[in-house]
């Protein structure tokens, strides 16, 4: 597994607390997407609205930028939603390696509604899983269940990293 991780999924997958284990135990820089959303995203999903492809863009040319300075050995978390999205990603940083936390609606609309204090209400969630192009078997990445332990995630995602 190349060392520059893309914690992918929808929102409340768990990729910001996978992501900051990972990059801990790798002992690399880590980067939690929602950081790089201009102030009118955060706004527009605040209020119930989800984004588009033309509000991503900025959001992605960013998180690509920083892939790009951290291609010796990073983790970022980004929802990664549509295949057009990682390929920008990839587009900036072709080692990127994709961990796709994947589970129900469901248990992701439960985590969301536990949240306390973020911006992403609970009922856009069903749209992120309209949104959502799972991984292709063509994309370099890995789909764990986001109902395991973060601990086993992330022994999972070291275990790819030793087969690789």
């Amino acid at each position: 597994m190349s060392q520059l991780i893309v914690v992918m999924g929808v929102s409340g997958s768990g990729k910001s607390t996978t992501g900051a284990a990972l990059a801990r135990r790798m002992g690399v820089p880590f980067a939690d997407a929602d950081e790089f959303h201009p102030a009118a995203n955060i706004a527009k999903m605040s209020a119930g609205v989800p984004l588009d492809d033309i509000d991503r863009e900025p959001w992605l040319a960013a998180i690509a930028r920083w892939l790009a300075e951290h291609a010796d050995g990073a983790v970022v978390t980004c929802s990664a939603l549509k295949r057009a999205f990682r390929d920008h990603l990839r587009a900036a940083a072709p080692a990127a390696y994709f961990v796709h936390l994947a589970g129900g609606c469901e248990l992701v609309a439960a985590r969301v509604a536990a949240r306390a204090g973020h911006f992403m209400p609970v009922g856009l969630v069903a749209s992120q899983f309209t949104a959502l192009e799972p991984l292709e078997p063509d994309e370099h990445g890995l789909v764990l269940d986001l109902s395991q332990p973060v601990d086993v995630l992330v022994d999972a995602c070291l275990t790819a990293a030793e087969g690789r």
